[in-house]
């Protein structure tokens, strides 16, 4: 699927191919918390990092939050963008939040890295959703393909 996505100040606007693009996976760590988590969580995208075409490049910078991650940001208006591990280079991760094409809605999700939430943020959890103290037993393209929503 074809995602568009930009910042709030719209100083960057970027597309790229997502064959994973259900906003299922709300990640509580503190990382995606303090970075992205509006909700107390982040919600990350599977895309192909060779399809990535940004306008604005000049505006965007880059915090490497851990060894294995570096998260990019509008400098201008701090919106985060997408996260990107070299451990994974096909890899990119949109957040969920800066997409601006509507996504589909997922039929159950994922909340993980609960033992690191905000005790303020109440994971909303429905029938069929899947809880994680940590991390998942699945990858995004293993939930994706289970639940027939690889685009």
């Amino acid at each position: 699927m074809k995602l568009s996505g930009s910042c709030h100040c719209k100083a960057v606007r970027f597309s790229v191919d997502a064959p994973c693009p259900v906003p299922f996976n709300q990640c509580y760590c503190s990382i995606c918390r303090k970075t992205a988590g509006a909700g107390g969580y982040a919600i990350n995208l599977g895309a192909r990092t060779d399809t990535l075409e940004v306008e604005g490049r000049e505006n965007i910078s880059t915090y490497q939050s851990s060894e294995n991650m570096e998260r990019t940001f509008c400098k201008i208006c701090g919106s985060a963008l997408w996260g990107y591990s070299a451990s994974w280079p096909d890899l990119i991760h949109p957040h969920a939040s800066a997409i601006d094409t509507e996504l589909p809605v997922p039929p159950e999700r994922t909340h993980m890295m609960l033992d690191s939430r905000a005790n303020w943020a109440e994971p909303q959890i429905h029938s069929g959703d899947k809880n994680f103290d940590a991390y998942p037993d699945e990858s995004l393209a293993e939930w994706h393909d289970r639940n027939g929503m690889t685009a």
